[in-house]
């Protein structure tokens, strides 16, 4: 690890600490943690350096959305937008536009960016968001549904229809005609700030339009999913690392028939399979940061299985933690009630489950897995 990663670590568990639990009781994390952890460049780690950003690579920004992830999950889906609304205007943006908006996501203000609407989850070409040019300006009307961290957000990078193309704008969220409403008790991140956002006659200068222009629907995902993907997948190790800490101290200290119950057999095959998903999931997720930093072909499948993966092992591992863990780890706010808690949206967020298994269905047959015929010939 870096010197400076080693720092950003530092930064995170100096502001957490064992505060988590609090947060997810309260359903909040302080505004104050938030904007020094943006103005330290930690929620958006890979913005370069020119913007203010730490300019890190995948993998590194992966390691420490993971520590994060371990500490809290709610933080983490913080990180997780804000990268999300990063990573977008880098892509997207002209170079006015990143110039604009990127040192304010890097200087500790807040962002979201909102795709789902109440009948466009998956299916998100069937969103009814509009945008409108006129004249120097754009029109913005519709309504999107569980943003998350948009209940903290100063902006929010609203993606809808224009015309027969879409188009991604960045929309102030004290403009006129924007209402954000937080989403009281989530099951899972309570703490994220998940929230319905309203957009009736919200007249914006056309500037806010990243890149000015109308762009195709499925690119426009693309280029933000990529990356939310694979901040949830690095999360999810985040998520198993916090509770094998957990469970691994129980089971040493914890007696039962005379003996730690780490030393029953049952008990310690559950503990040897979080162990296992904790290593399963840090092994994709890093085959799939080194294809995001080498520019590998196959980087947007290798996010989509991380994705997968992980999110399905964190599940699993989630369950195991908590029956270990039993009426120990049952408390509101327990790091592994959480943790069992927020695994779940895991598989849901950013691609469900089931649009991943799609994804890499459809990839397998189109693939139809050549290489490996080839070189058994060889």
């Amino acid at each position: 690890m870096s010197d400076g990663l080693s720092l950003r670590h530092e930064d995170i568990w100096r502001l957490v600490g064992d505060s988590a639990g609090g947060w997810d009781i309260d359903g909040e994390i302080p505004r104050t943690v938030l904007s020094e952890l943006g103005a330290a460049g930690v929620l958006c780690a890979e913005v370069p350096k020119r913007h203010g950003g730490l300019g890190l690579g995948s993998l590194e920004s992966g390691e420490l959305t993971a520590h994060a992830g371990s500490l809290c999950s709610s933080l983490r889906s913080v990180m997780t937008s804000q990268g999300m609304a990063a990573w977008t205007i880098q892509r997207l943006g002209t170079r006015e536009q990143r110039a604009a908006f990127l040192p304010q996501l890097t200087g500790g203000r807040l962002a979201a960016v909102a795709f789902s609407e109440p009948d466009a989850g998956s299916d998100l070409g069937a969103m009814t968001t509009e945008l409108r040019f006129d004249g120097d300006t754009v029109l913005v009307d519709g309504g999107k549904t569980w943003i998350t961290a948009a209940a903290y957000a100063d902006f929010v990078v609203v993606i809808g229809k224009l015309g027969d193309n879409a188009a991604a704008v960045v929309v102030p969220a004290d403009a006129d005609g924007v209402r954000i409403e937080k989403i009281p008790h989530p099951i899972g991140c309570r703490a994220a700030g998940h929230a319905e956002v309203r957009l009736d006659g919200v007249r914006l200068p056309a500037a806010n339009v990243l890149g000015g222009i109308g762009q195709s629907l499925p690119m426009l995902v693309t280029t933000a999913l990529a990356y939310g993907r694979m901040s949830v997948a690095w999360g999810c190790v985040g998520i198993l690392r916090g509770c094998l800490g957990a469970v691994t101290e129980h089971a040493r200290s914890r007696r039962q028939f005379g003996k730690p119950i780490a030393e029953h057999q049952l008990v310690s095959r559950m503990v040897a399979d979080l162990y296992a998903a904790e290593q399963i999931t840090t092994a994709v997720c890093r085959q799939a940061s080194e294809g995001w930093e080498s520019g590998s072909p196959d980087v947007v499948i290798a996010t989509v299985l991380a994705k997968h993966v992980s999110a399905t092992e964190a599940v699993r591992g989630t369950a195991s933690a908590m029956q270990i863990m039993a009426s120990a780890g049952a408390s509101d706010g327990h790091v592994v009630a959480r943790a069992y808690r927020d695994a779940k949206l895991m598989e849901i967020i950013e691609g469900s489950s089931e649009i991943c298994q799609l994804e890499l269905a459809r990839h397998a047959l189109a693939s139809g897995n050549g290489t490996g015929r080839q070189e058994a010939q060889q």
